[in-house]
């Protein structure tokens, strides 16, 4: 993934509205790249820093990305985890489906 599409891609982030294989990518180029980390920083802080001054609330927006940028990596975790149970529940469908099968034959 380039820098360039992460740019583009970090807003859907603040939205949290990147799939689970976006997601993925997006966090693994986070995490190496230095640059990108830091316009993440800022249009963060721009976005919410802006809602909340217009909001009159106090903020301590860095503590806060940092929170969100935790909680991404344990939707992506949550997600992929959900993916393999997915994979193995219709490991178990078509098992039933052959052993149905073979009943039907054999009796």
């Amino acid at each position: 993934m380039t820098c360039k599409e992460v740019e583009k891609w970090i807003p859907l982030f603040l939205r949290d509205d990147l799939d689970t294989d976006d997601l993925r990518e997006f966090m693994g180029h986070i995490d190496e790249c230095e640059e990108c980390r830091e316009e993440l920083s800022i249009q963060f802080l721009v976005q919410e820093g802006m809602a909340r001054l217009e909001a009159g609330n106090v903020f301590d927006l860095q503590n806060e990305l940092k929170h969100r940028m935790d909680g991404a990596q344990h939707t992506l975790k949550r997600r992929e985890s959900m993916k393999w149970l997915l994979f193995l529940l219709d490991g178990l469908v078509l098992v039933e489906i052959v052993i149905i099968i073979i009943l039907l034959i054999v009796l």
